[in-house]
């Protein structure tokens, strides 16, 4: 088992998966567990997440992400969703417009973490068509699509990209 800083590490973004082998049901379950660990404000975990394994939904959410093809070729998209009243009614307007959008953030950044854990790649998709991605999900009207995230057996393992240097990213007071 890895520890932390080598999954975090070895958490790459994965735009090609393997087309003959599946997600096992008890890792996506054990992703799905890691990402309702994650923290949110005042526990109220203010996000909803849809599982998408149907082929023709997945190649519907290509074209609602700009025709990003490798997101059919996922064979799981989890779809991580804000879900602003919740956190509204306990925080008011920010619940409604930074909590709640934090909470689904954070957990779709526990989710990827498991998933390298667990032995398979993903990559994080922001760049999508909402509206779209709630109508094609019929998502009830208070809930927000924040991020896509692909899940699979890696058919390729990308190289690192570079990172900023800390001293151009930290500030110490």
């Amino acid at each position: 088992m890895w520890d932390f800083f080598e999954t975090v590490r070895h958490r790459h973004s994965v735009r090609k998966y393997r087309t003959d082998m599946v997600v096992e049901p008890e890792k996506l379950h054990a992703i799905l567990e890691m990402a309702c660990a994650a923290p949110s404000a005042g526990d109220l975990q203010s996000y909803h997440i849809d599982v998408v394994t149907t082929p023709a939904l997945r190649q519907a959410l290509v074209d609602a992400s700009a025709g990003q093809s490798f997101v059919a070729q996922a064979p799981v998209i989890l779809v991580f969703s804000s879900y602003g009243e919740r956190a509204a009614a306990k925080y008011g307007e920010r619940g409604r417009s930074l909590y709640a959008l934090q909470d689904a953030t954070i957990a779709a950044t526990y989710a990827q973490l498991a998933v390298v854990a667990a032995g398979l790649g993903s990559a994080w998709v922001g760049q999508f068509d909402d509206t779209a991605v709630a109508r094609l999900l019929k998502l009830d009207a208070g809930l927000q699509p924040i991020a896509l995230l692909t899940v699979g057996y890696p058919a390729e393992l990308p190289e690192p990209t570079p990172r900023r240097h800390l001293t151009e990213v930290v500030s110490y007071h």
